[in-house]
């Protein structure tokens, strides 16, 4: 008799579909945040300069220190059509990911969980594009300066975008914080 009744119980359980459906949400509420902690859970890297050697920059991967972005800079003297500029901006940003790829994949993983951010800025000339290079080279950032076969729009040769970043946002701030948008 009590095991018959104890079936009996199990069966209402499961075909109460209210009682399923509520025992599922918790099972799965718990899977996922037990999942979204281990995926945020706070760890320090450290970045990794053009050249391949490490810099004495530390980043704590969450909070304000730890939103890593990438920044594409056009050039707007040039008077590029929209889909020329879209062309020269995946350009930088494909030549970024390798260059990150190869130097430090750890931070370009880190980068890719945050959604993989990309902002794009306009500079005024060439010779802002090489001053906003130099900086980002200073404070260890991946640069990666884009110059245009001429087939086009514009005269072989010429440097259309400099990508910056992957990297920490703060760090690209410092570098490309005063830009506007594009």
């Amino acid at each position: 008799m009590a095991r018959t009744s104890y079936r009996f119980i199990m069966m209402d359980y499961f075909s109460n579909p209210s009682a399923f459906t509520l025992a599922a949400g918790v099972a799965c509420s718990f899977w996922l945040g037990w999942g979204l902690h281990e995926r945020f859970r706070r760890r320090t890297i450290k970045m990794t300069a053009v050249s391949g050697t490490e810099s004495n920059t530390e980043v704590n991967i969450m909070g304000e220190n730890g939103e890593f972005k990438m920044v594409l800079i056009v050039r707007s003297d040039l008077k590029m059509g929209k889909g020329k500029v879209a062309a020269q901006c995946a350009h930088a940003a494909v030549s970024a990911y390798k260059q990150v790829l190869k130097i430090n994949p750890e931070l370009l993983k880190q980068w890719e969980y945050c959604g993989q951010p990309k902002v794009v800025v306009r500079a005024p000339d060439e010779e802002a594009i090489i001053q906003l290079l130099s900086h980002a080279k200073e404070v260890g950032l991946t640069v990666s300066l884009i110059q245009d076969a001429g087939r086009t729009q514009i005269a072989p040769g010429s440097r259309t975008v400099l990508g910056i970043g992957p990297g920490p946002s703060r760090l690209i701030d410092i570098v490309t914080g005063h830009l506007k948008l594009y």
